[in-house]
Formats: C-alpha cells, sequence, structure tokens
C-alpha cells in the first residue's frame, strides 16, 4: 500500500489515487459506468475516467435520503443531485468512494442505484479503507489502508487546483461510511 512521512500516518492522497487507478487498470471493463458519491466520490470517480483506459461514463450519487441512520442524524447542508448519465439497468459499474469505514454510504449507494435499474455487476473502488466495517461491505479496489482513532474522521480535500489532499478531523455529527 501507499506509504508516507506523515506525521498523521495517512498517505498523500495523489499517490494513493496513482495506486487505486494502478490496482483498476487492465481490471475494470472498458465500458464501466464510474459513479462517485458526493463529494469525495465525485471528485474521485472524475479522475479516475481520465486515467483508466476506455470510455468510463461518470455518474454521481447522493445518499442522503437512503442513509439508515437519516431519521437520526437528519439532512446535511449541502445535498446534492443525483445524476447517472448512462443506463443503470444492464450496466457494469464501478461505485466509488473516497473513504470507507462503517460501510453505509455504500449500502445506501447500492440501495439507491437499484431504483435506477438493476446492474450486471457492481464494483467497488476507495481511496482509503480505514476498516472498522458495521456491515459485510469490502472494496474490490484500493488506494490505501490505514487506521485512525473511532473518534476521527478521515475527510478528503480538494484544492482550487484540482489536488487531493487526506486531512484527519475530530468526528463530525454526520458520520461518513
Amino acid at each position: 500500500m501507499t506509504t508516507t512521512d506523515r506525521r498523521d500516518g495517512l498517505p498523500e492522497a495523489e499517490g494513493a489515487l496513482a495506486e487505486l487507478a494502478a490496482r483498476m487498470r487492465g481490471a475494470v471493463a472498458v465500458d464501466a459506468g464510474l459513479v462517485g458519491i458526493y463529494s469525495g466520490g465525485a471528485w474521485l470517480a472524475e479522475r479516475l475516467a481520465k486515467i483508466l483506459p476506455g470510455e468510463h461514463p461518470v455518474g454521481y450519487i447522493d445518499v442522503s435520503f437512503y442513509r439508515d441512520d437519516y431519521s437520526k442524524k437528519g439532512l446535511r447542508a449541502n445535498v446534492a443531485t443525483t445524476t447517472l448519465p448512462f443506463e443503470v439497468g444492464g450496466s457494469r459499474i464501478v461505485l466509488v468512494d473516497d473513504v470507507l469505514y462503517t460501510g453505509r454510504s455504500v449500502r445506501a449507494a447500492i440501495n439507491e442505484l437499484f431504483d435506477y435499474g438493476r446492474p450486471d455487476s457492481i464494483e467497488l473502488a476507495v481511496l482509503v479503507d480505514r476498516g472498522g466495517r458495521e456491515l459485510p461491505i469490502e472494496p474490490t479496489y484500493v488506494g490505501a489502508r490505514v487506521s485512525v482513532a473511532r473518534n476521527l474522521s478521515i475527510v478528503l480535500n480538494r484544492h482550487l487546483d484540482g489536488r487531493l489532499e487526506l486531512t484527519v478531523e475530530a468526528e463530525r455529527g454526520a458520520q461518513g461510511g
């Protein structure tokens, strides 16, 4: 996996993205749709579509209303629109997320995808797998595996120049997954 000299133990995001793309190259179907979970997964899906060989339509999914903890945690302030510019039914899809933790966001994304049709297959690509799963969800492709305390969140940020950066923050109200 990706190595780092950072004090917080996180890999460099750009290095983890390169590692993720290397693992996906040659394994992902050349016509697979890339569906990024907002927001970090959406940024990654856009970048991967440019890096991976083939023609990969890019879609975006917001799982806010599909989360099993929606009634407990409420709605995030920045709800986005799900956009899937290809037919989901019969498609090969790679669901892309920035940080995999509990598995709840991925479960919600799969539930939402099935509302649009039944894909032939769904694979999961994540920039960072931090462990701590609450559901039996396992990524097909991983850029880096790291461990952080349960009360901390790993957050993907995108700079104005498009460069990606991972940070560790105190847990926010709406836990990702």
